[in-house]
Order: structure tokens, then sequence, then C-alpha cells
């Protein structure tokens, strides 16, 4: 291997350790880990510039104005509040209530966003009605990372997938991954009521207290709600229709976010803007230019061969080998880097004999998005949450985390196989 190619190797494999040890913010570890890329000359400026994809993080700027914008209107407080008062606050039901909520909203929001949204009114009604938050808290997480694998705009795996596989579209993520997740869903609430029984009881007068929170009071700008909700709707059918319509999803979630800062005023602009997570998307770009930096010197093409050369090159073992290999690397990383090496690596596997990478996709993207509950480090929704809940009194350790998450994990992922190979491989 050449003198490149192992101080690439080199400089990945300690980025990715500076990153899992936490000491130093991963932002700044990425973007000088890609500067020093450059100043060695394993790559020049323009061909660096060339492999960070501006579709992904056109698509998470746009999609974090619409929702930066949205929650002023006190929507989504209103909704859960809504949720725990039809349910009587009962502790089963309000857990399967939250649980579907993170879910849904992850499927087309931002896994982080969607938590501190739902989070804050969880320890609020939790306090309420005098119940340990945890087991909530906890399922929201799970249900944050499994909601958020059912679309192309749900995870930033499955973003950085469709950005790369030009053939998926916006409805080939659903139609080919809601239904298992549908199911994993069920499978996870099911296990987490059992799990966390003997916390889940509330007082008798539940319901009763709930009374003084009322789901109206927190929508405190109606106009700005009825802009928000309609342009929000309008980007999403965008998404289905973006094959049709030409245009990339970036495009169409930019389009929409600016079209909202049209209709609300220029007021909003600098308020909009300041709620880009751009810690987020300097840290993607860190990322992309990285492992460029593997695919120039000819690494990922090697390591490809390798993993041919362990499963003979056929279907069924390479499909299951990326599935969990995903799964398990992804609950001790960042499932971003993990995605953004193994993309190119399967593109090469499609030079090398393998004729149909569709199951090799999807098996990427149930693996890496689904192994980010497995432990606290795996998705940067775990580590948020933990944060919240440790300010607010309720630490979640790493221990305690791996105890529901290992489980979860392997539970989502044995389904994720059974689906997987009847779907694809018989």
């Amino acid at each position: 291997m050449q003198s490149e190619a192992i101080l690439a190797i080199s400089i990945f494999i300690l980025t990715y350790g500076f990153i899992v040890a936490e000491k130093v913010h991963r932002t700044i570890v990425a973007m000088l880990a890609a500067s020093l890329l450059l100043f060695l000359g394993i790559l020049n400026q323009n061909t660096a510039i060339r492999h960070i994809d501006f579709n992904t993080l056109g698509l998470l700027i746009g999609m974090m104005i619409l929702v930066s914008v949205t929650a002023r209107t006190g929507l989504f407080k209103a909704v859960s509040i809504w949720a725990a008062k039809k349910v009587n606050g009962r502790p089963v039901a309000l857990l399967i209530v939250f649980s579907l909520i993170t879910a849904f909203g992850s499927a087309f929001l931002d896994n982080v966003t969607t938590v501190l949204l739902v989070v804050p009114v969880t320890f609020s009604i939790a306090r309420e009605l005098e119940l340990l938050p945890v087991p909530f808290l906890m399922s929201e997480i799970f249900m944050s990372n499994i909601g958020g694998t059912a679309t192309m705009i749900g995870d930033p795996p499955n973003i950085m997938i469709g950005s790369a596989v030009k053939d998926l579209s916006f409805m080939d993520f659903i139609t080919n991954l809601t239904p298992v997740i549908l199911i994993v869903a069920l499978a996870v609430i099911s296990f987490l009521i059992f799990f966390y029984r003997r916390q889940l009881h509330a007082h008798q007068d539940a319901a009763e207290r709930l009374d003084d929170l009322n789901a109206r009071d927190e929508i405190t700008d109606v106009p700005l709600l009825i802009k928000s909700v309609s342009v929000l709707l309008l980007t999403i059918f965008g998404f289905f229709l973006h094959q049709r319509l030409g245009v990339g999803t970036a495009t169409i979630a930019l389009a929409g976010a600016f079209l909202l800062l049209l209709l609300t005023g220029e007021r909003y602009v600098e308020q909009a803007l300041s709620g880009v997570e751009w810690t987020t998307i300097f840290f993607f770009t860190g990322l992309f230019v990285l492992v460029a930096g593997l695919a120039e010197t000819g690494v990922i093409a090697h390591f490809a061969n390798l993993a041919l050369g362990l499963t003979g090159g056929k279907m069924v073992p390479t499909t299951f080998l990326i599935l969990w290999m995903s799964a398990v690397a992804s609950s001790f990383v960042d499932n971003i880097p993990f995605v953004a090496t193994m993309i190119p690596l399967i593109q090469d596997m499609g030079h090398m004999g393998i004729g149909n990478l569709e199951p090799l996709w999807w098996s990427l993207s149930l693996g890496a998005c689904l192994g980010g509950n497995g432990l606290l480090i795996g998705a940067s929704a775990n580590l948020v949450v933990a944060g919240i809940s440790g300010k607010e009194g309720y630490p979640i350790t790493f221990a305690g985390f791996m105890k529901a998450g290992l489980p979860v994990m392997f539970l989502s992922i044995a389904i994720c196989t059974v689906y997987v190979y009847l779907r694809y491989l018989v």
C-alpha cells in the first residue's frame, strides 16, 4: 500500500479515536483532519470540494430552518400536551403516545430536533404526574432512531445514501423501509413496556393534574402556525415528487425554507439561520473530505475487495455482513462517519461483480440507523437527551443505557435480518 494511502488511513483512524473519546468537539476534529489531508498533499482543494455532498448539506440546512421557524409557534408542545390528555395520563398509554409522536416526527424532521422538541414536554408532564421520566426518555431516544429510518430525510445515513444513489427516490425509501420499521417499532414498544413495567405507575388523580395544562395555550402565533404548517406540508409533498420534478431534495428543502422566510418577513431570517446546527454541517463537511482521502488513495477499493473475499462476492452473506457490521459499528461510533465510509465501498462492490446493490443499500440504512440504539454514544440524539436528563437530575449512565439499548438493537436487527432475507434474497 502506498505511503499516501497509509497516511490517509492513519489520519482517519486517529480522527475516529478523537471523535469517540469526545475530549475535543467532533466538528473541530473533523475539520482539522480534513485540513491536514490538504496540507499534506493527499488531496487538493478542488478534489476535496468535488467529494463534498452539497445535496446532503442543503437538505439538512433547509429542514433545520423550517423546523426552527415552526417551533416558535408552540405546535410541537401543543401536540404533546393534547396527546397526554387524550390518554388521561396513564403511564403505559403515555409511553406509547410519546413513542409514536417521536417516531413520526423523526421520520420527517431531524432526530436531534425532534427530541429537543419532545423531551422538555416529557419532563413537564412527568412532573405533573409524579412519574420517573427515564422510561419515557429512553423510549423517545429509541423511537427517534427507529422512526428516522423510515424515510430518506429522517436520519443522516438515509440522507447520505439517497444523495449518493441517484436511482433511489424518496418513495423508494418509504416503500422499502417503512414496512419493517412498523414491525420494529411495535416490537420495541412492547419490549419497553415489559422492561420498565415497575416504573410505569401513576397516581389515581393523574388525569385531574393534567387539567392545568391546555394545549391551545401553547400556540403563541396562529398566523405563523398556518404559514409554517402549510409550507412544511408543501415541502414534504415536494419530496414525494422530486424525481418527477427533476430537482434534488436539497433544492426542495431550501426552496421551502426560504419561501417560509419570505412569507414570515425579514424579522425571522436571522433567528431561523441561528437555528441551523452549523456544527453538524461543518462536521459533515469535514467527514466528506476525510472519506475523500480514503477514496482517492484507493483504500476503499482495497477494503471492498477484502469484504468480497470474506463473503466470496455472494449476495446473501454480503448483505448480512453489511447489516450486522453496520449495526455493531454504529453502536460504538457515530453512524455518520461510518456510512460516509461505507457508501463508496458498496459502490465499488458494484464494479466488482455484485449486480444488484439494492439489498446492500437497505441493509446499510437499517444497520446504521438502528445500530445507534445499542450504546449511549451510538447516535447524536442519545447524547442530547442524556445531557438534558442529567441537567434535570436524572442521569442516564452508559451502563444504564446499555441494559435497555443492546436488547433493543439486537431485537431490531434480528427482525430486519428476516425481513431483508424474505423480501430481497429468497
